[in-house]
């Protein structure tokens, strides 16, 4: 099993930043082989792709809302992959979810690929 606990979250103004971080650990947690993927749910709305990266040569993936403003990056020595979010907005506040892949799918942003998912942490962007 594989255990994802995420942290960072808050309450920030439109504009401002906050780094999201996702620790994972397990007795199957193959970090060579996974892909690490942020994802996000507003609201009233469905779970939606937000960043991925592999863990092996940090390929990295974005949505296009997020493109430019988000940065997803990973410590092998930590098993910790992080979200680096600049220039938030509104439209940003969700829950944010970490997620692992066992097969590596870095590149496909479908959510239904990913095996083990965290709790969630809370996101608001305030106007």
């Amino acid at each position: 099993q594989v255990l994802l606990v995420e942290s960072g979250g808050g309450l920030v103004q439109a504009g401002g930043s906050l780094r999201l971080s996702c620790a994972a650990s397990g007795r199957t947690f193959n970090s060579y082989a996974m892909a690490m993927g942020w994802f996000r749910q507003a609201p009233g709305k469905e779970r939606e792709f937000v960043a991925a990266i592999s863990w092996s040569r940090g390929n990295t993936y974005y949505a296009s809302s997020v493109k430019g403003r988000f940065t997803i990056s990973r410590d092998n020595a930590k098993n910790t992959v992080y979200l680096q979010m600049n220039s938030l907005k509104p439209e940003d506040t969700a829950v944010y979810y970490c997620a692992a892949d066992r097969g590596g799918s870095w590149y496909d942003p479908s959510q239904y690929l990913y095996d083990y998912w965290g709790q969630g942490t809370q996101v608001t962007v305030s106007s």
